[in-house]
């Protein structure tokens, strides 16, 4: 429909429009604002001196030797720990019965301590290695599988366990993945229940117990059998009982 001049009388109005621009400055002028604002910076990931995050509580070592005590008492009663800090894992296996010989690069509070490199050390003094290693040494990205790689190399130790995240045997770069396909470990122990390695309230993690048994050895080829999964409930190998 055409009326005075012309104008089509039955074109929509454009108020619509120009409200929907007007809404739209309002908005652009919103993230305007906010992009003004400051941005947050993430935290920087930093690390303890040395990577010592110490295991604190008593109950993974405890848990262990409810599970594996008797293969570790079997093998003579030695027990190199060569990250022993200030000796909380160390305590806990002297208190049941055991030898340990401990070892670290640096003067963190357990008396008898071996002033020693543990990448440098050519063979071990125990038959049975228990540690927390230091992660840096051990991981795929940082350490490069390094500390796994001079374990296996060492010769004179028959049980090692070494305490670690739960997904730490996810990661392949670096070789690590490589490593763990031509010498996984014996078993893992999932620990059913989470670590807090600060003792500051940090988020606790997911951990395991990762054996590697040379009287069992496993394979992911098929030439032998395939690692082992296990559950770990918070057990005192004191009691038998959960705690």
């Amino acid at each position: 429909m055409r009326g005075v001049g012309g104008f089509d009388m039955g074109a929509r109005s454009a108020k619509p429009l120009f409200r929907a621009m007007r809404g739209q400055r309002k908005a652009d002028a919103a993230q305007a604002s906010l992009m003004a604002l400051p941005k947050a910076e993430r935290p920087k990931d930093t690390r303890r001196a040395l990577d010592a995050y110490l295991t604190g509580r008593p109950e993974a070592i405890r848990a262990l030797l409810a599970a594996d005590g008797a293969r570790i008492a079997s093998l003579g009663g030695d027990v190199w720990e060569p990250a022993v800090g200030d000796g909380a894992l160390a305590r806990e296996l002297t208190a049941s019965g055991l030898h340990v010989i401990g070892s670290d690069v640096a003067d963190r509070g357990w008396q008898g301590t071996w002033f020693l490199d543990f990448l440098s050390v050519p063979a071990s003094p125990a038959p049975v290695i228990i540690t927390n290693p230091p992660y840096c040494e051990i991981n795929a990205r940082d350490g490069h599988g390094r500390w796994l790689r001079h374990t296996l190399a060492l010769p004179e130790w028959r049980y090692c366990a070494l305490l670690l995240s739960w997904d730490w045997p996810a990661a392949r770069i670096n070789g690590l993945g490589e490593l763990l396909d031509r010498h996984p470990f014996t078993r893992a122990y999932l620990m059913r229940w989470k670590l807090d390695f600060t003792g500051e309230g940090s988020p606790p993690q997911r951990n395991a117990w990762f054996v590697w048994d040379r009287d069992d050895v496993r394979a992911t080829d098929g030439s032998a059998p395939y690692p082992e999964f296990r559950w770990l409930d918070r057990r005192d190998n004191r009691q038998g009982v959960l705690i």
